[in-house]
């Protein structure tokens, strides 16, 4: 991201006191030189102390008044003091909620970043983008008008019926007391939808179904066993009939809407064009370089990486084929290796549970090679990922966020249940026994979940809050190279092969999302690129395919981070040499919560080079 100075200087420099030295300068005039140097200095920590002040009140005002305007987004952040509000969508709260946005933005812009200490500045610059982002959306992207899938209550009232960070009574009347506002929340919906897209469409559809299914049974169940009185519970039975029958009238009216868009010739394209996506890109991934660049930079790696797997097929060749001639073209060799290795899967029905055993042989290396603080009293529980987060993502994990970091956290796995004996077994063949490692690296340990860990400890509320996605998807891509070059796997080179499949994967999801949303990329170019330059199998390529048509720029986030996260430690190892220590750079690194890897950067380079001489 480009600022208008540099960011280094922002961060670095405190403002001189010689504005402020002027009004005082006929009685500094009379001092000796060590005098004027003190009273220069002291009035310049006056000044600095008054700023510092100002903004620590404007930060902790704004975030009270966000989650009172978002009490959903508070709830997942684990701030639950606003739980039983569910506002609705309207004209008005939309209004509500640009207006705020602004008045925010010009209440943060009166303080002037220079006078702010190098903590502070970096929380000016993350919260000046998060209100130019929010200001963006509503007036630029308006995203809200054509994605149905931002309309899901369910998420937040998963996280209130499984979360204890209550009696589970008190939680049940939350959710009663909430649930007063469904019907009219879809009504506003309806009325904001007004151009679609097809792909939204259809998401929205199949998790408006996970929805139902949460209130019906899940919910129901729980109220139904639990110790409330007659009457809350007849509340209940009433809410949940009203509820039942927006989220189903909802529905049919998103079926009605997707066989309508099916047939149109004018529906809404999904791809967002250049010019919003650099935009976008801008605000959301917060980066030094444009989409653009960035865009051009994957393309070269793309052949790198080619260049790698190359050399390691042609190693195991041998070994799979021997007697047999190895393929002229070198993609082809590549291909046949990796499709032969990939039959040594799991069974579809061990999925899940072969992801929880192997969450504890990560840790144990991790302990064993002092590569990360870890801390064990902070549970990750792996479970089937809930019907209403189905449809985007085969695995993520669910942080509790900075208020309640001691809940657990979440590594949600999607079951095949759904796929037939054909899918499942390409699905299966694409994590197969080696990229499933790679997986539970990213996700889990030392990837999402112990970066995540890390944010909630970092004492600015600011960095763990808005965290930046590239940050935190680079993080967990940065690690999966970080342990094989530790030795984990003891340098197989299946797995080796298999990880630079993986990493062409990263790679391959920026000039993806970059070629469809910007470049018009069809389905049929995409699944070809996928299948054939980057050994993905069918189902994984036309998830992704999917994946990539419901969203926009976040598919970037990992090449991003990674590049960049990756380029710091470099330059740190130059700049120490024999003094770098791997650990120290973890921790510190991930001590700056989920900011932007920029300005962790600029935060951290020469603290780490003084203590490292």
């Amino acid at each position: 991201m480009t600022l208008n100075t540099p960011l280094k200087t922002k961060l670095k420099t405190l403002a001189s006191a010689i504005a402020l030295s002027i009004a005082t300068a006929g009685t500094l005039s009379a001092c000796q030189p060590s005098n004027i140097k003190a009273q220069a200095l002291n009035t310049q920590k006056q000044a600095d102390s008054i700023a510092n002040k100002a903004f620590s009140e404007f930060s902790e005002s704004f975030i009270d008044q966000l989650w009172q305007l978002y009490p959903g987004t508070a709830v997942y952040v684990g701030f639950y003091k606003y739980d039983n509000l569910l506002p609705i969508p309207n004209t008005e709260t939309q209004q509500k909620e640009l207006a705020f946005y602004k008045q925010q933005l010009a209440l943060l812009m009166a303080i002037n970043p220079d006078t702010l200490s190098a903590k502070n500045a970096s929380d000016f610059y993350i919260l000046k983008n998060d209100l130019e982002s929010g200001i963006w959306a509503m007036t630029k992207l308006k995203n809200a008008q054509w994605d149905p899938s931002t309309y899901n209550v369910a998420g937040v009232f998963g996280i209130i019926l499984n979360t204890p960070y209550k009696p589970l009574n008190n939680r049940l009347k939350t959710i009663i007391e909430r649930m007063e506002n469904i019907p009219a929340y879809y009504q506003a919906a309806q009325k904001n939808l007004t151009n679609p897209t097809l792909p939204h469409t259809q998401l929205a559809l199949q998790q408006s179904k996970g929805a139902l299914d949460l209130f019906e049974k899940s919910i129901a169940q729980k109220m139904a066993s639990s110790t409330l009185s007659k009457q809350d519970k007849q509340l209940f039975s009433q809410r949940l009939s009203a509820s039942s029958a927006a989220i189903n009238g909802y529905i049919h009216w998103l079926d009605k809407k997707a066989l309508a868009l099916e047939k149109s010739t004018a529906a809404k394209d999904f791809r967002i064009g250049k010019d919003l996506y650099e935009q976008k890109f801008k605000y959301d991934i917060f980066s030094s370089y444009t989409a653009e660049e960035l865009f051009n930079k994957a393309v070269s790696e793309k052949k790198r990486v080619h260049q790698e797997m190359i050399k390691i097929a042609d190693k195991l060749w041998p070994k799979y084929f021997k007697g047999t001639e190895k393929p002229a073209n070198k993609l082809v060799m590549i291909k046949a290796v990796i499709d032969h290795i990939s039959v040594n899967h799991v069974k579809r029905d061990n999925f899940v549970d072969s992801i929880k055993a192997q969450i504890p042989e990560l840790e144990a290396f991790v302990l064993k090679h002092d590569l990360i603080t870890m801390d064990k009293d902070k549970p990750l529980v792996v479970r089937e990922t809930p019907l209403y987060q189905r449809g985007f993502a085969g695995a993520s994990i669910n942080s509790p966020g900075p208020y309640d970091a001691a809940a657990n956290t979440y590594y949600n796995v999607t079951p095949l249940d759904n796929f037939n004996d054909q899918q499942a077994e390409s699905y299966l063949r694409e994590y197969n026994h080696w990229l499933l490692q790679i997986l539970n690296i990213h996700e889990a340990v030392p990837g999402h979940y112990t970066q995540l860990v890390h944010s909630n400890k970092s004492k600015s509320l600011v960095k763990s809050i808005f965290g930046n996605g590239a940050m935190v998807e680079g993080w967990a891509v940065y690690t999966e190279r970080m342990m094989l070059e530790e030795g984990y796997g003891d340098n197989e080179p299946e797995l080796w092969l298999t990880y630079y499949k993986w990493n062409l994967r990263t790679i391959m999801n920026f000039i993806l999302d970059y070629s469809i949303q910007v470049n018009g990329l069809t389905e049929s170019e995409a699944l070809d690129m996928m299948v054939n330059q980057a050994f993905q199998e069918p189902a994984e390529a036309q998830g992704k395919w999917r994946r990539a048509t419901l969203s926009q720029v976040q598919l970037t986030s990992y090449f991003t981070g990674y590049s960049e996260i990756y380029q710091l430690r470099e330059e740190l190892k130059k700049a120490t040499g024999d003094k770098f220590n791997l650990k120290d750079f973890h921790d510190h690194f991930l001590s700056f919560g989920s900011a932007p890897v920029p300005i962790i950067k600029d935060l951290m380079f020469d603290d780490y080079v003084n203590s490292h001489k």
